[in-house]
């Protein structure tokens, strides 16, 4: 198990497990608080050290024609494809790795054939080649983060996805828009605030960022071939297409070994098993998969985290799925048993589903009468825990960040502002670019600030969110900004916002389903948005790009994104019949079914009546108290043992989050996830250190590639031409189980026996005719 290199100790904690052949070279001194540290010439993060190179050549091209041409395309279509793929009832992801991979050939090909006569632009001064020489590494990087910038997602699609497709009403377009621009964008004005911490500071090492750097080395660094082995390219190859040929057999031939659960093969008949042994609907206990996707679609690729971080992960995971919820279902706490005891659905207090629109009065807003003569919303065992650990975990963060970095914030802001406490990449940039002057950012957070007024003031007030809401939104995200960005810097996870935004509006503007959302997305994804830029200036830091290059790309790729986005949403909505809500669909939206759900508890009924005096579930408020504790229970026993390694390791906010992606994530991906983080990142990493420096982040890079390739060729060559069960491309026998993935028919069955029945328990045993 590796060390934590967030600790106060943590330059000589590093030093001390340098592998022989890397050397910590110190050259200068940091007079800090009267007492001198030490900087070393090299990252004190060990994995850094192993990976990032600490050489520039600040003379090569990077803002080419090939980088805007190439940037632009692969931006805009993998925005396409992630937008229609999100609606699938199999969600898949295509991530910036496929671009990464296919733009390589491509840009070396302009640059065989392009001329490389100067072009005049009529009318001014300006000039530029088709083709300023080779294509290099930088312009490469330029081209990833365009691409990145249409395989993230655009949250905010979701709002007038449920506004159209489950509320049935029409929004202005424009306003849409604006929606979608402004929540994207927001966060690149509060990410300059505290890009100098996040950033250029030492500790800050962003995990997922060395994947990145691996693949680009391998790509364009000149390798000669060792004895009975391979180059990191041919390493990447080999992986890629092994990863591409196997893709073939979960994705079209037999999906179901993608969710085996061993014990609903067992006991085909029995609901308790298979809510024990699910993979899907239950425990997973028993469960597993045999597919990258399963592996790394949800939670992203476990080769990428630090295995405390991964560890921390599991130990919350099993807690919370296989202690807390177990016990609160079997003992029928808020009347469990009417209800599958994994679940996203809402339901009434007769177990059936529940009817939303049985409670919304004129212009969809809350009807109290229609509320009371109907039923309160109950949830289902794991998801009332669900909501109470994500309140734990925003507490925790708080605490944890104030306790354990607060005087290494305050040391470090200091000596950040006094430009020291930073290793050899942050000075190389210092030293050969020009920074982002900090007027651009005030100028896109202003701008984007009065297109957000505009989109929640403007026609007919349709967002339903006043002024008012829009900054205290913005207030919220750009507080977090900051201890949140901490952590996912340190451990490859973030704590979401989504749960705490929802709680303060429902509480403070109820009623309101609309403004509930639009609240949400400004104060949560404006911080993730903000994160997302941060953490790709790291990777352009570790690239030696300059910042103003970088600062341009992205905030050209984010508008040229979320303008496809919002466009092939429309599109859908508009052109698929029953979209999201008719079931056995290929186009089911789950995760627009789990957003649509959270606009109901906390926008329509509000938090009152579930959390608050009025509601079934009050009792989950104490997780706010209980999440500011645990850190500082943790911060108590590491002073009176400081010897005990393990409680080095713990890392509260991670450990009580850790199932804040459950849903749509569910438990055979936790299982598969922490698995083969174990076997890589601790086994391999510890045991065959110089195998693991050389292939790990390759090998992750590899697998992500070749699924994203075999799934765009079975979508345009099978689901395209509605080939196969439902049109989903997979072959139509038991091993292409679509509804039910892991064949466990009764695992999402109630146990209580008064439940009436109805059509989605119809196959129930203690219900069937």
């Amino acid at each position: 198990m590796e060390e934590n290199p967030r600790s106060p100790r943590g330059i000589e904690l590093v030093k001390d497990r340098i592998p022989s052949g890397v050397e910590f070279e110190m050259k200068e001194k940091m007079i800090e608080n009267g007492s001198e540290m030490e900087v070393p010439d090299q990252s004190p993060i060990e994995q850094v050290a192993l990976t990032v190179p600490v050489t520039d050549d600040p003379t090569l091209p990077v803002l080419t024609f090939r980088t805007w041409f190439l940037g632009i395309i692969c931006c805009a279509s993998l925005a396409f494809l992630n937008q229609f793929f999100g609606y699938r009832a199999i969600a898949l992801s295509v991530s910036a790795v496929a671009a990464q991979i296919a733009v390589l050939p491509v840009g070396r090909f302009m640059a065989a054939v392009l001329p490389t006569k100067e072009l005049y632009i009529p009318g001014t001064n300006w000039n530029f080649s088709l083709n300023p020489g080779p294509f290099n590494m930088k312009e490469h990087v330029l081209i990833t983060i365009f691409a990145s910038a249409g395989s993230g997602g655009v949250y905010a699609v979701s709002i007038f996805t449920i506004i159209k497709a489950f509320y049935h009403i029409n929004i202005n377009p424009l306003a849409a828009w604006l929606l979608i621009i402004t929540t994207q964008m927001l966060g690149f004005g509060w990410a300059g605030l505290f890009r100098k911490f996040l950033v250029e500071g030492a500790y800050m090492w962003w995990p997922a960022n060395l994947v990145q750097v691996s693949l680009f080395r391998a790509l364009h660094e000149k390798e000669r071939r060792p004895r009975g082995g391979l180059t990191r390219m041919q390493f990447f190859m080999t992986v890629m297409a092994c990863s591409f040929s196997y893709y073939v057999i979960p994705n079209v031939f037999f999906p179901v070994i993608s969710n085996l659960s061993i014990l609903c093969y067992i006991w085909s008949k029995s609901v308790t098993a298979q809510q024990i042994g699910s993979g899907y609907y239950g425990l997973g206990i028993g469960s597993f998969g045999l597919d990258w996707n399963t592996i790394a679609g949800f939670l992203g690729t476990p080769l990428a985290t630090p295995f405390f971080a991964i560890a921390n992960v599991m130990v919350g995971f099993a807690v919370i799925v296989y202690v807390i919820t177990p016990i609160l279902y079997w003992n029928n706490v808020y009347d469990a048993k009417k209800f599958p005891i994994i679940d996203s659905a809402l339901f009434a207090k007769d177990g059936t589903e529940y009817n939303v629109s049985r409670i919304l009065g004129k212009n969809h807003e809350f009807d109290e009468k229609a509320y009371n003569d109907y039923s309160p919303i109950h949830l289902t065992a794991f998801f009332a825990v669900t909501y109470g650990v994500g309140f734990a975990a925003l507490s925790a963060t708080l605490s944890h960040v104030f306790l354990f970095h607060g005087k290494e914030i305050w040391r470090q802001t200091k000596a950040t502002l006094n430009d020291k406490g930073v290793d050899v990449h942050t000075r190389l940039m210092r030293t050969n670019y020009k920074p982002v002057p900090q007027w651009w950012f005030l100028i896109v957070l202003i701008v984007m600030m009065a297109g957000a007024l505009w989109a929640c003031e403007g026609f007919n007030k349709q967002l339903q969110l006043p002024w008012w809401g829009i900054l205290l939104a913005c207030a919220l995200a750009a507080f977090f900004t900051l201890p949140i960005g901490i952590i996912t810097a340190t451990t490859n996870q973030q704590p979401g916002l989504n749960i705490i935004t929802e709680y303060f509006i429902g509480y403070l503007y109820p009623g309101r389903p609309f403004a509930n959302v639009s609240f949400k997305t400004y104060g949560y994804i404006s911080m993730v948005q903000a994160l997302a830029f941060l953490g790709d200036f790291k990777l352009g830091y570790y690239m030696k790009i300059p910042p103003r290059s970088m600062f341009l790309v992205q905030i050209s790729g984010t508008a040229i994104a979320s303008t496809v986005y919002y466009l092939t949403a429309w599109w859908l909505l508009d052109t698929i019949p029953h979209i999201c809500t008719q079931k056995n669909s290929n186009f089911t939206c789950p995760g627009d079914t789990v957003f649509y759900n959270a606009s109901v508890i906390w926008g329509v009924v509000g938090p009152r009546r579930m959390f608050g005096n009025l509601g079934l579930y009050e009792k989950q408020n104490w997780f706010f108290l209980a999440g500011a504790v645990a850190p500082l229970i943790h911060w108590l026993l590491r002073r009176k043992f400081p010897n005990v390694k393990f409680l080095q390791y713990i890392h509260m906010p991670i450990l009580i989050g850790a199932t804040g992606n459950m849903p749509p994530t569910r438990s055979v991906n936790y299982v598969m996830w922490g698995l083969v983080g174990f076997i890589f990142n601790y086994i391999i990493f510890n045991r065959y250190k110089k195998w693991w420096v050389r292939h790990n982040y390759i090998l992750s890079a590899g697998m992500d590639a070749g699924v994203a390739f075999l799934a765009i060729l079975a979508y345009f060559s099978l689901q395209y031409e509605n080939i196969g069960i439902n049109g989903t491309g997979q072959a139509d026998w038991w091993g292409s189980n679509v509804y039910y993935p892991d064949n466990c028919l009764v695992a999402s069955c109630p146990t209580d026996l008064t439940v009436p029945k109805y059509d989605d328990i119809s196959m129930c045993p203690q219900f069937s005719s």
